[in-house]
């Protein structure tokens, strides 16, 4: 059975609208971002798209449940967040974080602890090309100054997550740039230095405000006394972000990280082979829930695109356009409605890019500008939406790291209003594409 028209289906919709209901008037209400877990809402909205469509055939909805969940994507991200858990709980297991973070209070001004979170993330993202691998990588370690600076945990968090996005802007090797060029045919290297035009002073006014945002955080610490460290065990971390910087795949660095980090506690006699199987087992364990909400969400997104949801927001955007300017605003909306509805910037680019591509002919656009408008709009919407993989991720980590399993202390809504990366990023591309020179 076909399940889709030509035009799309509004209702197809209707499973995210319902999940962003519940959990958004849901959590307001009681005040707690957490009090409805993400998990629970999604499974309800799973089961709005199951019994959406009666007439349907319900084993076509499993299948594309199915297809969904099991896009390759969303399977690597697993992967990658299974070895980042065990990575964070074997290194907290031998004082890697903690030696790791007195290391940095000794010798790096408290008040630049969250610029330097940001820059380190840029390098190591960039380096990667993932920016949910930078961000199991290096959250931890962000919410581990928590410890001397109480309410820091959320600022560090979005200053991983923002040098996270902008590595998927800028990263030759990222799955955003690599699936914007290829669907425009243009050249990573033009594409480079389109975006660089637009998030690169983004990145340095965002480091000036973390500069300054940072140092409020400090002034009513009082005298701050940093404990002792090994740095023995901070090779750990040294390690994985060399290992980032020179380019190794994010699976290898975790996988190698892991190893090293086995074998220095090990040595230093910190922990045990017994020991260290059961914090690795842990460290999965952390990430189950995570990674379930992934599989749902894959799901939900492959049941949404069966009833012709996707095709509606493809549809809808396209209408009246009828200049190169509004063809560049409709290729921006039309990236941030399908991300919006998908939760992954890289699937999102692939679905809209032929059609981008399409437009672009027709209205004899620049093809470097459209590759440039895909990624910078699909990266500002996959850095704030709430269920999207990144802030997921970072919250993820604070779980770990603060260790509460159930509920993370940082919040969503705390942690998407310190993101100020993202939703620069968004503003500049908007002017990047008002203020076009016109040809």
């Amino acid at each position: 059975m076909n399940q889709k028209s030509g035009a799309g289906n509004f209702w197809a919709l209707l499973p995210l609208i319902i999940f962003i209901i519940v959990y958004f008037s849901g959590s307001l209400y009681l005040g707690d971002f957490y009090a409805l877990p993400v998990l629970v809402v999604f499974v309800i909205a799973l089961f709005v798209a199951f019994f959406q469509y009666p007439k349907k055939s319900f084993d076509e909805k499993l299948k594309s449940f199915a297809k969904g969940s099991g896009d390759e994507n969303i399977l690597i991200m697993i992967l990658i967040f299974l070895l980042a858990g065990a990575f964070s709980e074997l290194s907290k297991s031998i004082g890697s974080l903690s030696s790791t973070v007195n290391f940095a209070m000794t010798y790096i001004s408290p008040q630049y602890i969250v610029a330097g979170i940001f820059l380190i993330a840029c390098f190591i993202s960039v380096s990667l090309g993932t920016s949910v691998g930078t961000i199991v990588a290096l959250g931890p370690l962000a919410v581990g100054f928590e410890t001397y600076i109480p309410g820091i945990a959320a600022i560090a968090l979005a200053a991983v997550v923002g040098g996270a996005m902008f590595g998927d802007n800028l990263s030759f090797i990222s799955d955003t740039t690599i699936a914007a060029t290829r669907t425009q045919n243009v050249s990573m290297r033009d594409k480079f230095k389109a975006n660089f035009k637009v998030v690169f002073p983004v990145a340095v006014l965002v480091f000036i405000i973390y500069c300054f945002q940072g140092a409020s955080f400090v002034e009513n610490v009082g005298n701050i006394e940093v404990k002792d460290y090994e740095l023995i065990k901070v090779l750990p971390y040294v390690l994985v972000f060399v290992l980032a910087l020179v380019g190794v795949q994010v699976i290898w660095t975790l996988g190698i990280g892991i190893i090293g980090t086995l074998l220095i506690g090990l040595y230093t006699n910190s922990i045990n082979v017994l020991d260290s199987i059961k914090s690795i087992n842990s460290g999965f364990a952390g990430m189950f829930e995570l990674s379930l909400l992934c599989l749902i969400i894959g799901g939900v997104v492959g049941i949404i695109r069966y009833n012709g949801g996707i095709d509606f927001l493809l549809n809808s955007v396209l209408k009246n356009i009828n200049s190169k300017r509004g063809a560049e605003v409709g290729i921006a909306s039309l990236t941030a409605l399908v991300n919006f509805a998908l939760a992954n910037n890289t699937i999102t680019i692939v679905i809209v890019g032929p059609l981008a591509k399409e437009i672009s002919n027709k209205f004899n656009l620049s093809p470097t500008r459209v590759a440039s408008i895909l990624d910078t709009t699909s990266c500002f919407i996959q850095g704030v939406i709430p269920y999207g993989a990144q802030i997921l991720a970072a919250l993820a980590a604070s779980s770990l790291v603060l260790g509460e399993a159930v509920a993370p202390t940082v919040s969503p809504i705390e942690l998407i209003s310190y993101l100020y990366y993202p939703f620069l990023t968004g503003i500049a591309t908007l002017c990047f594409i008002l203020f076009r020179k016109n040809k």
